[in-house]
């Protein structure tokens, strides 16, 4: 999969991750639509990290994985800066 940052980067997931920081990407996809916060969306992701793919133990973050989820983190956000203005 090519994933492409809102600051423009390029990351194709077949060779810029490992197989393990895949694994995790698929399930910070998910969360990013359903964490009640930005805090909550990085604790998923720190636990996902030290558990590893099934339990294999802590995984290291490359910079790719680094730089994609902190794209995650920022649409995560708005995501609920929007539904809190909907609310109002």
């Amino acid at each position: 999969m090519i994933f492409t940052s809102n600051q423009g980067e390029s990351f194709d997931t077949d060779n810029d991750l490992t197989a393990p920081e895949r694994h995790i990407l698929q399930k910070l996809f998910i969360w990013k639509d359903f964490v009640a916060s930005v805090e909550d969306f990085r604790g998923e992701k720190q636990k996902a990290l030290l558990k590893g793919w099934n339990d294999s133990g802590p995984i290291p973050e490359s910079s790719a994985m680094k730089s994609i989820t902190s794209d995650l983190e920022e649409q995560g956000f708005l995501r609920l800066r929007l539904e809190k203005n909907e609310k109002r």
